[in-house]
């Protein structure tokens, strides 16, 4: 079972051939079906790339991710691929063109497998408002993987692939990552390219990497990394050396109070996140526990400001310019509304109702310019706090994977996110680690978080927190 693209350029080096890596992962793939991880399996097409990098590999001109093989999240576009966004809405649609991210990807031979599992419009914490079904979180078949890139963090888990792509809005790519003990990487808002990801809230989207280990993390970001022309909103700041980790000069940490005496946060990641900043203090490394006193405007100021930004980027799928057509509807107007009512399931529904209020005349000012300004407090105060600290430390997730269908208030489900949402509103980069693990036998996440574009510093303080936890 090859875990890790180390393992895979291994198994290469003696002998094994890229196809027959990707057929033990498509036998993998096959035996773990309950789990509905994969939407889509590209077994014809992830095949012949296969026996193409092995040809390159035998010129010696393969590129530097030959024989990793990869799932993508099912709101990423794949050329001559279905990408539905686990939506009725899109179901069928091919796409025409490569995201960028996986564009680069490919470049150096990596090799897409299948499209993966996911809340609609990567609208979740749960994973269990795809239109296809809930994904299972593979270590236990009972419980949720999170959300919305659930299908990425078990394909990754389980070992159906070597590394997955998921997009984080909100911490749908950190929690997941926390509920299956796999890393979750959300970069910096810019640094990859959004080309080719089926929007949810613009200002928020970031694709990133699901991996077993820190290594491939910071080898997918560095390849995926950069400026785009197709992408306006990506940055040309340089790309790092991300995947050659460096030794931490004295650290300065910060824990945010706040986070530790969170209603509702599980005794033991506390207790986890403590013996974290005793292992730091015992090197040497200064920890200080600063106050962050917004806590409690961060959800409310997420759901606020991409709901609105949801309901102006789905405005499109209305079955005449995209999407499923209601084939019972007499006249424009009643097309409208039974193609979106058809087509979109009920959590998408909400969120663009919630946006569409929040943008409506009357309450513009009322909510949108309020959480726009609340967004610019935020990010300065958490500026205020890097400019004296190195990185923030705090858990990724209140609490372990929990039951299917447990949480039926939506409000309760958004509030999962109550640790995650804080570096998407400030575009900050952030990685959660699998480091702990409670005493129910469930695995869960310790987050980081750093300055804008400082991945490199952020990899290198996570691998030396990871070698003294360990």
């Amino acid at each position: 079972m090859l875990k890790s693209y180390a393992e895979v350029k291994n198994a290469i080096a003696s002998g094994v051939s890229v196809l027959e890596i990707v057929e033990n992962y498509l036998r993998t793939i096959e035996k773990n079906k309950h789990l509905n991880a994969f939407l889509e399996v590209f077994e014809e097409s992830a095949k012949n790339q296969a026996r193409i990098v092995d040809d390159k590999i035998k010129t010696g001109k393969s590129g530097r991710l030959a024989g990793m093989v990869i799932g993508i999240k099912d709101n990423l576009c794949y050329k001559n691929h279905k990408v539905s966004a686990a939506s009725k809405i899109l179901e069928g649609f091919e796409s025409l063109f490569t995201a960028t991210a996986i564009q680069r990807l490919l470049d150096e031979d990596a090799i897409v497998i299948g499209r993966l599992n996911c809340d609609e419009f990567a609208m979740g914490s749960s994973n269990e408002n795809s239109a296809f079904g809930p994904v299972k979180n593979n270590l236990n078949n009972h419980l949720v993987p999170g959300g919305s890139s659930g299908g990425s963090a078990v394909a990754v888990s389980a070992n159906l692939c070597t590394a997955a792509l998921g997009s984080d809005t909100g911490g749908s790519i950190r929690q997941p990552a926390s509920f299956t003990g796999t890393y979750g990487l959300k970069p910096t808002y810019g640094r990859i390219s959004r080309y080719g990801l089926i929007a949810y809230a613009s200002s928020f989207d970031q694709i990133g990497p699901f991996t077993n280990t820190l290594e491939d993390a910071a080898l997918l970001l560095e390849i995926m990394a950069g400026s785009d022309e197709y992408d306006s909103t990506s940055s040309t700041q340089p790309v790092e050396n991300y995947a050659s980790f460096s030794k931490v000069q004295p650290l300065r940490i910060a824990v945010i109070s706040e986070t530790l005496n969170s209603p509702g946060i599980d005794p033991e990641i506390v207790t986890c996140i403590q013996q974290v900043i005793e292992n730091l203090e015992k090197e040497g490394h200064d920890v200080q526990e600063v106050s962050f006193p917004f806590m409690e405007y961060m959800v409310p100021t997420y759901y606020v400001l991409s709901t609105a930004e949801a309901s102006s980027n789905l405005s499109r799928f209305d079955g005449v310019h995209y999407g499923h057509r209601s084939t019972s509807a007499i006249g424009v107007e009643d097309t409208y509304k039974k193609s979106r009512s058809e087509g979109f399931g009920p959590e998408v529904q909400r969120r663009i109702m919630a946006g569409t209020f929040v943008l409506s005349h009357g309450y513009y000012d009322a909510y949108y310019t309020k959480g726009q300004k609340v967004r610019r407090v935020l990010k300065d105060k958490t500026d205020e706090i890097l400019k004296d600290f190195d990185a923030i430390l705090m858990p990724t997730t209140p609490c372990t994977a929990f039951e299917l269908n447990a949480v039926k208030e939506p409000v309760k489900m958004y509030l999962q996110d109550i640790f995650t949402v804080h570096a998407n509103l400030t575009g900050h980069p952030a990685i959660s680690l699998p480091l702990g693990m409670h005493s129910n036998g469930l695995p869960y996440g310790i987050q980081l978080m750093s300055r804008p574009f400082q991945e490199k510093n952020l990899f290198d303080i996570a691998a030396f927190i990871e070698t003294i936890t360990k």
